[in-house]
């Protein structure tokens, strides 16, 4: 049988600290800049470098969002937007084209609102209505396209001028 327990060091936990740390500060950094984000970048930057903890790193970032800004509705699409952005890194883990994760973090950054407006399908399906709920939610997510236009080009933009940068320096870290 194979062990699938997690062993985790206090280095493990140290380094999960330090990514939800650089997410968040990033996060608050540029928060004043309407959907120009670097959770996009780091999230798949440390999926790269450090595969499944990840998604410890992920649920303590959610959390701490909700904290900090609140429990509302656009924190309900966190919960499956920053592990689906982690999946997806993971299968194109073996990527090194600053282009391809690019257009990965453009495409994200582009569907953010129409995975996003998820919730909205549930919440504006009044009694059994599904037709209310999902006119809810394509009402959301059009209003929204303009926002999704600006954070998927902001999200191409940064991967594609920080992508190698950072990537020489998480090889130098990953190293130690």
């Amino acid at each position: 049988m194979k062990n699938t327990n997690l062993n985790f060091t206090a280095k493990d936990i140290a380094l999960i600290g330090v990514m939800v740390a650089v997410i968040e500060a990033c996060k608050v950094a540029l928060m004043h800049i309407p959907n120009v984000e670097l959770t996009t970048f780091w999230i798949i930057i440390f999926t790269i470098y450090f595969g499944r903890k990840i998604f410890f790193v992920i649920p303590v970032f959610v959390i701490l969002e909700g904290f900090i800004f609140g429990f509302g509705t656009w924190w309900i699409m966190y919960l499956y937007l920053w592990p689906l952005l982690a999946i997806v890194a993971l299968i194109f883990k073996k990527t090194t084209s600053a282009v391809t994760w690019s257009i990965i973090a453009g495409i994200f950054g582009l569907l953010f609102g129409f995975f996003g407006a998820i919730p909205y399908i549930f919440i504006g399906s009044v009694g059994a209505n599904l037709a209310a709920g999902l006119s809810t939610a394509f009402s959301w997510w059009i209003a929204g396209i303009p926002w999704d236009l600006v954070h998927g080009i902001a999200n191409f933009i940064i991967m594609l001028v920080l992508y190698h940068p950072v990537t020489r320096v998480m090889k130098l870290v990953n190293k130690h």
